[in-house]
């Protein structure tokens, strides 16, 4: 179907806006542009608490924010790596999405602030994810919550890392999340597909963009090529928890995202995948302007109620 129209409005608006595009930025630049678009997220929700607080990881203490809803606990928790190409992002970019999330689902949600690239290059940001993942499974009784109801998830990098996340403790043979929510997700270090060649340019998220983020994370081309840099390349995704997919038709992440669903369905994982018809990548994070973008935590809420049982 055609783009969206609010979402074409938006793009006008941006372009008309003449700012460089963010493969023309540094780092330090690039952040401050996207912490710039919380605002566009929809409103900030109340929850029963929200705390800011530290947990330990592999290169010392990692900022998390817990979102607490109302209700009888021990809850389900989802752990939440947010989107930005590994380069960009913070606690407070995904803040809106993670309260909506919290009330939507009845989950305590943990937000992660995983170290960023360039500064810290692959694998450190998975890393940072698996040790505050491991580390909520073993203590529950810190968060509230119910230690085999632990979901992950995150959109675009977030989604990486998720993906990431999940086949790491497969492979330790750790116990697993209960739960993967993949938001338009990073799974191939390739700018071959369809949907990089006809989404290229104009859509916001760019070719140039996403080499932008890829050359910032890895030390170097190899790095692409390892699983837990692209998790579309593991050998196999069998053992791995069902997953909610969701994609964009004008992203040029969408059809890797729709490889990795197809994969996982492949390999016996339940895994349901949703393409967003008219939508561009960034619309998770767009609600406030954006009825899809709306309409996607609703959904992933409510696949996460299910996986808990609820």
């Amino acid at each position: 179907m055609p783009l969206d129209p609010i979402a074409k409005m938006l793009l006008d608006q941006m372009a008309a806006a003449g700012r460089p595009p963010m493969s023309e930025l540094s780092p330090a630049e690039g952040r401050a542009t996207y912490e710039a678009m919380a605002e566009l997220g929809g409103p900030e929700e109340s929850l029963a608490r929200v705390e800011d607080r530290a947990l330990p990881g592999p290169a010392g203490d990692i900022p998390v924010r817990v979102y607490t809803p109302a209700g009888d606990g021990p809850l389900p928790a989802l752990v939440h790596f947010h989107g930005g190409g590994w380069v960009i992002g913070s606690l407070n970019s995904h803040d809106r999405q993670c309260r909506a999330l919290a009330n939507a689902s009845g989950h305590v949600v943990i937000a992660v602030e995983y170290r960023l690239a360039p500064e810290h290059k692959y694998p450190a940001a998975a890393e940072d994810c698996l040790a505050v993942t491991e580390y909520v499974m073993a203590h529950p009784e810190e968060f509230g919550i119910d230690g085999h109801r632990v979901a992950v998830g995150g959109d675009s990098a977030g989604g990486n890392l998720a993906a990431v996340v999940c086949q790491m403790m497969r492979d330790h043979g750790d116990p697993l999340p209960s739960f993967q929510l993949l938001v338009y997700p990073v799974t191939d270090h390739d700018f071959g597909t369809v949907s990089y060649r006809d989404n290229a340019d104009g859509y916001l998220l760019t070719r140039a963009s996403m080499e932008w983020f890829w050359n910032h994370y890895l030390h170097s081309a190899a790095d692409g090529a390892q699983p837990y840099a692209s998790p579309l390349r593991a050998e196999h995704l069998s053992g791995l928890p069902p997953a909610l997919v969701i994609t964009a038709e004008f992203d040029p992440l969408r059809d890797e995202g729709e490889a990795y669903a197809a994969r996982l369905k492949e390999a016996g994982v339940a895994v349901a995948q949703t393409r967003y018809d008219g939508m561009v990548h960034g619309f998770w994070q767009l609600g406030g302007m954006l009825p899809q973008g709306r309409q996607a935590i609703a959904q992933a809420a409510e696949a996460l109620r299910r996986a808990a049982g609820g």
